[in-house]
C-alpha cells in the first residue's frame, strides 16, 4: 500500500514538473480574465453613466402640455427610488473590477519563470525525498501546495469560472446589460430637450418647435416609466452574476482545488489532525 502511494505521488510530482513550464492553459486563462475585466469595466461605465444621468435629471425640469394643460415636472423624481440601487451597483462593479485586476496581477506573478522554476525544483525535491527518505517533510509539502495554488490554481480556477459563466450566466448578463444600457439612453433622451439651448429656428416657427419637444418628452417619459419598473430586477441580476463570477465561484473552485492537492500530498485540513508519517 505504501509503495502504491509512493508511485501515485511520484506520478503527481512528475506531472507538476511537466506543468511548471509554459502552457496553453496560461494564455487561455489570461484571455478569459481580460474578457471578464472588460465586462466589469463596461458594466461599471454603464452604472456611472446611469447614475450621472439620474443626478442631472433630479435637478432638471421639463414642461409638457397634455390636452392643453401645462405641467412642469422633474424626471429625477421618477428615478429617485432606484437611484440608491444604481449607486450600490456602481460601487459593486468598482469592487469587481479591482478584484479582477488583482487576479490578473496574481496571474502574471504565477506565470513568471521564477515561480515555474521554483515549482519544478520543489516537485523534484519531493520526488527525491519519496524515493530516498520514503516521506516528504510536511513543511516542504505545504510550500509546494502554496506554489501549486499560485502557479496552477489561478489558471485552472479562471478557466473553470469562465466555463460556468459561458454556460449558465452569459445569456442573462447580455440581456440585463443591454437593458441597463438602454435605460441610461432613455434618461439622457428625456433630459436632452431641457438641457439643449434654444435654436434660432424656434423664433421663426414657434408652434412647430414648441410642440415637437413636448411630444418627444411625453414619449420618452412614458417609455421611461415602463422601463424603470424592471430596473431593480435587472440590476440585481447583474449584481448576482458578478458576485458569482468574481468572488463566490473563484473562491469555491480555488478551495476545491487546494483541497484536492492537499489530499494528494497527504496534508491535513486546517482543523484536522496531523497525519502519521509513512514508515
Amino acid at each position: 500500500m505504501e509503495d502504491f502511494k509512493r508511485i501515485v505521488l511520484s506520478l503527481f510530482m512528475l506531472s507538476l514538473i511537466l506543468l511548471s513550464g509554459d502552457s496553453p492553459m496560461d494564455e487561455l486563462a489570461t484571455r478569459q480574465l481580460d474578457a471578464g475585466l472588460k465586462r466589469a469595466l463596461t458594466s461599471y461605465a454603464t452604472a456611472r453613466s446611469l447614475n450621472a444621468a439620474i443626478s442631472v435629471a433630479q435637478g432638471t425640469q421639463v414642461a409638457i402640455a397634455p390636452a392643453g394643460i401645462g405641467i412642469t415636472l422633474a424626471p429625477g423624481e421618477i428615478l429617485d427610488p432606484v437611484n440608491d440601487l444604481v449607486e450600490q451597483f456602481s460601487q459593486l462593479m468598482l469592487i469587481a473590477t479591482m478584484s479582477l485586476g488583482i487576479q490578473k496581477v496574481l496571474m502574471i506573478m504565477g506565470t513568471h519563470w521564477l515561480i515555474s522554476l521554483l515549482l519544478g525544483s520543489l516537485a523534484m525535491l519531493c520526488l527525491l525525498f519519496l524515493w530516498y527518505r520514503h516521506a516528504v517533510p510536511a513543511s516542504l509539502s505545504r510550500l509546494l501546495l502554496l506554489i501549486v495554488a499560485l502557479r496552477l490554481g489561478l489558471p485552472v480556477v479562471t478557466i473553470a469560472t469562465d466555463a460556468l459563466f459561458q454556460n449558465f450566466l452569459a445569456a442573462e448578463y447580455v440581456a440585463s446589460q443591454k437593458f441597463i444600457t438602454d435605460g441610461s439612453g432613455q434618461v439622457h433622451a428625456l433630459i436632452a430637450p431641457a438641457m439643449t439651448p434654444p435654436d434660432p429656428q424656434w423664433l421663426q416657427d414657434k408652434l412647430q418647435s414648441k410642440l415637437a419637444p413636448e411630444i418627444n418628452v411625453s414619449t420618452h417619459l412614458a417609455a421611461l416609466l415602463k422601463s424603470t419598473e424592471q430596473w431593480p430586477e435587472q440590476i440585481m441580476r447583474l449584481m448576482v452574476i458578478f458576485l458569482l463570477q468574481v468572488m463566490i465561484l473563484p473562491l469555491a473552485l480555488l478551495w476545491g482545488f487546494v483541497a484536492i492537492i492537499r489530499g494528494i500530498l497527504g496534508l491535513p485540513s486546517a482543523a484536522g489532525p496531523a497525519p502519521n508519517p509513512p514508515k
